[in-house]
């Protein structure tokens, strides 16, 4: 415990918002597989406007990028690449209205999620990551 104090606190912050965000895309992921079934995820995809076939790239794409941001492999990276999908599923809850308890989900989770994505990649990937990324500096 002594040695994860000695921590610094912004990595470890870092390392929460990354691993509690790789299990939100581990848990959907299992959603999509085990509760509504991949050929039943695609038809609710094509019920929306998007391609049903894109259901099966979207379910590996959320199980390996979970299982990356877990383990901290190039976890920018990978958040910035699932964020369209987050941006996606912002667009798909907005006639539901802002409250995510709305019926049929609103947009204020997953416009969270996008948002906490993007904070991800541009603070780094925090402790304890297996791969890191490059560093990344805005302006100085």
């Amino acid at each position: 415990m002594r040695h994860l104090l000695a921590l610094n606190p912004t990595q470890l912050g870092i390392t929460l918002l990354r691993t509690s965000l790789g299990s939100m895309w581990i848990a959907h992921a299992l959603l999509k597989y085990l509760v509504f079934s991949l050929a039943g995820t695609a038809q609710f995809f094509a019920s929306v406007g998007f391609p049903g076939l894109l259901a099966y790239p979207v379910f590996a794409a959320e199980l390996l990028g979970g299982l990356a941001l877990i383990l901290g492999f190039y976890p920018r990276q990978v958040a910035l690449a699932l964020a369209p999908i987050l941006a996606g599923a912002t667009w798909v809850h907005l006639p539901n209205g802002w409250v995510h308890t709305s019926p049929g989900g609103g947009w204020e989770y997953p416009l969270l999620l996008t948002v906490a994505s993007v904070a991800l990649w541009l603070m780094g990937d925090g402790a304890f990551a297996a791969r890191r990324s490059q560093r990344f500096v805005l302006s100085q």
